[in-house]
């Protein structure tokens, strides 16, 4: 398995950022390459996984809505509630304060079991030096006005940290701090779950 190492915001006992590894980026299959890998290899006939798939999500949708934690071969599923405030008195919940806040998921060790069948150690990668590149702000501010270029007139993390390398936690931060200042660069406005940021 290819792995990359980055730094986190977190000092060590050194003084140093202590760094995180995670899979070198890119690495990512699509349902269909899934459905055509499955299809090949297993004579699964094409569409068939999808299928399984939505009928799974609809039906476990259901009970999960009825609070049922629900135990299948590829782990656990349970809805994850929370309170629309901070309640510190049992009796004074009432049943609007409660919020579905997603499905909590536990894999269990099924697929630890599974890919170490498959895991042959790891590779790391060398990706691009996170601190090199920001100190570089010229340039930074160079690729960052290329990206909105080919994107429309606008940008995400996402897409910063693709184009310049940067993990999403400094691309997301660099941006950020181009919204800041007397003279700032860029304008940030919420779009769902993320921000899109705009020259001003």
């Amino acid at each position: 398995m290819w792995y990359e190492v980055h730094p986190t915001p977190v000092k060590g006992g050194d003084g140093k950022n202590l760094v995180y590894v995670r899979p070198k980026s890119g690495m990512k299959l699509s349902m269909k390459q899934l459905e055509d890998y499955c299809e090949r290899s297993y004579s699964l006939r094409y569409g068939e996984l999808s299928r399984a798939f939505d009928v799974f999500v609809r039906v476990a949708g259901r009970f999960l809505a009825e609070g049922y934690r629900i135990d299948t071969p590829i782990g656990s599923f349970a809805p994850k509630l929370s309170l629309a405030k901070q309640i510190t008195d049992a009796d004074e919940v009432k049943d609007r304060d409660v919020r579905l806040d997603g499905v909590e998921y536990n894999p269990g060790k099924l697929w630890d079991k599974e890919i170490k069948k498959w895991l042959d150690g790891f590779r790391r990668f060398q990706n691009p030096d996170t601190k090199e590149i920001l100190a570089d702000k010229d340039k930074l501010e160079q690729e960052m006005r290329e990206c909105i270029k080919r994107n429309n007139g606008y940008i995400t993390a996402g897409m910063f940290a693709r184009y310049t390398g940067l993990t999403l936690y400094s691309a997301r931060k660099q941006l950020t701090e181009w919204t800041k200042g007397e003279n700032p660069k860029l304008l940030m406005t919420p779009r769902g779950k993320e921000h899109i940021y705009t020259e001003i």
